[in-house]
């Protein structure tokens, strides 16, 4: 027996004894997700047990070193642990920004002091993160930014504005964009800082949007502190990172367009019924989602091979943007088959025979997968000049 059909067998038995059968059911939402913190949101008493036992293992981040808490596990034992995980059908332990953002960055850029202070605590789901990036006048321009950062010696006195902050109201630190310097062009200037949402000069304020709840924040600096110890790099080089930790940002939203467990085929045959020959009984219908299938496949499958190609040393780069864009339009295709298919069940915005109105919900809220992260226009313009190598108009 080799040694990796060994560990598919140890995993096998080690998930079959630990993961409650609770977290063998499919997730019903963003609420159903578990992200820890110091106060984590519970929808189940057994998210936290099957956090904290995978945690032990290092397996809430698998691929994680483990002096810095993960699992230290190969790229193929990765895999063969997803694949379990996915034959009993186990939810993913701990989904946090902490996990698919700050982690990457740190381990590409972080001081050993700081991999081995905020790592173990991402991996144990105990602090939960958010991101400090936009702001009302630095969106797609993001470095026109001006939140200010002044230098106070042993620590930084932060001041300023930032919008789009999703999840800053259930956070418990930040990783902020800040200028700490002007005399140089937009893009210079800029550090990257880590710091507690839990004090005086932190405020924060939830955004409402049309799908009538958000996980987006406005968030406001007043004289908030950030000690020098959590500089992430060399002040005014935060550019550099700010652009590594966007390609892994984008990465995490192109999962959007990822197959999800019931697919709209077989909403759509429990819905609309089938004809004499078995097939979905709407033609037109029919035919849309089978065009649909084709792509997330054609889609899952370029995400595999870019991830072994960037597991190979390849690296990931201008790729995420593909990504980005691209799962973008598959999830709000998918948003709009799913109405389709409902008919006028879609159409309600409360109430059980509208499903509590999420189809609605589910639909707005996809409007905006293609504006957060980049928005589409952008990553179209990265991936003309970057993959194609377009000359400029």
């Amino acid at each position: 027996m080799s040694d990796l059909e060994q560990f598919r067998q140890d995993t096998r038995a080690w998930l079959e004894e630990n993961c409650p059968e609770s977290m063998r059911v499919p997730v019903r939402g963003f609420e159903d997700l578990y992200s820890g913190g110091r106060n984590p949101e519970i929808a189940h008493p057994d998210q936290k047990l099957w956090c904290d036992r995978m945690a032990e293992r290092g397996w809430t981040v698998p691929h994680w070193p483990k002096a810095y808490g993960g699992g230290g596990l190969s790229n193929e034992e990765v895999k063969v642990l997803s694949q379990e995980m996915s034959r009993i059908g186990a939810r993913r332990a701990l989904e946090s920004f902490g996990i698919s953002m700050l982690g990457p960055a740190l381990l590409q850029f972080g001081s050993e002091e700081q991999k081995l202070d905020h790592l173990p605590k991402i991996v144990r789901g105990e602090i939960r993160w958010c991101q400090g990036y936009s702001e009302p006048n630095a969106g797609s321009d993001l470095a026109s930014l001006a939140t200010k950062a002044e230098d106070k010696g042993d620590h930084y006195v932060i001041n300023g504005q930032k919008i789009w902050t999703s999840y800053a109201d259930k956070a418990d630190w930040i990783f902020c964009l800040v200028r700490t310097d002007n005399s140089g062009s937009k893009h210079e200037g800029i550090s990257f800082v880590l710091f507690d949402m839990d004090q005086p000069g932190v405020t924060v304020r939830p955004i409402k949007l049309i799908s009538g709840n958000s996980p987006f924040c406005e968030t406001f600096f007043d004289n908030a502190i950030a000690d020098k110890k959590n500089l992430v790099g060399e002040a005014g080089n935060g550019w550099t990172i700010a652009k590594y930790l966007l390609t892994h940002e984008r990465e995490m939203i192109s999962g959007f367009g990822a197959a999800p467990k019931q697919s709209v085929g077989q909403l759509a045959l429990e819905t609309v019924g089938s004809d004499a020959s078995g097939r979905l009984a709407n033609s037109a219908l029919r035919q849309n989602i089978a065009q649909y299938q084709l792509d997330t496949m054609v889609f899952g499958a370029t995400m595999a091979r870019v991830g072994d190609e960037a597991k190979a040393g390849q690296g990931l780069g201008a790729a995420s943007s593909i990504f980005k864009y691209y799962g973008t339009e598959l999830n709000k295709r998918r948003n709009e088959l799913n109405l389709a298919v409902r008919g006028e069940q879609a159409l309600g915005w409360e109430g059980e025979v509208y499903h509590g109105g999420n189809l609605s919900r589910d639909w707005l809220r996809s409007k905006g997968n293609s504006i957060e992260g980049g928005t589409s226009e952008v990553q179209l313009n990265i991936i003309a000049k970057r993959v194609l190598g377009l000359p400029d108009a």
